[in-house]
């Protein structure tokens, strides 16, 4: 993943954090959080005015992280991933809970369980979901193993905003998964 850091927002998106830091600040459990932060989220998606061009852009060799917000006390942070067709992520969870939009394209996602094995974990596909412009969907750990390409023949755009600050942490993703998968 290549990323780049903060700059100054759109107008939308400005409002948008505002709304984000209103729902954060109530201090709700991480479940009710990510569906209160994917509300304020949903009806700024497809909108020509959330990204700037430059943050909009992708990279050939993988998918492209644009930090666009975090906040200072760490509560959260708002990303666009950029992802050129066919760039994937690993297998993983995530430090935080989670709330993912898709402002342009598609987006496939294959969700997981870890299932005990008798001498070995394992992954086992519980799910696969394509998500197109305008929907959304969040999640908290645990539980939250999963994998994300862009299937498309476009470039795909989504928003995710995460439960801790990924400036700080350089990326949200908790452990990275390579055990066998049923």
């Amino acid at each position: 993943m290549t990323t780049t850091t903060p700059a100054p927002p759109t107008t939308r998106m400005a409002a948008l954090v505002s709304e984000i830091r209103m729902v954060v600040d109530r201090g709700l459990a991480p479940d009710l959080t990510a569906y209160l932060v994917g509300e304020r989220l949903a009806p700024h998606l497809g909108a020509p005015d959330l990204l700037t061009p430059a943050q909009s852009e992708g990279s050939p060799d993988r998918y492209r992280q644009h930090i666009l917000h975090a906040e200072s006390d760490g509560s959260f942070s708002v990303v666009a991933l950029v992802w050129l067709p066919g760039q994937e992520t690993c297998i993983h969870d995530h430090v935080s809970w989670c709330v993912a939009g898709v402002h342009q394209g598609e987006e496939s996602e294959r969700r997981y369980r870890l299932a005990p094995g008798a001498g070995t974990a394992r992954l086992v596909a519980t799910e696969d979901v394509v998500n197109g412009q305008g929907e959304v969907c969040g999640f908290a750990p645990p539980g939250d193993i999963h994998k994300v390409r862009n299937s498309c023949s476009a470039k795909a755009i989504s928003l995710h905003v995460y439960g801790a600050d990924v400036s700080r942490l350089g990326t949200s993703i908790r452990r990275s998964y390579t055990l066998p998968v049923d």
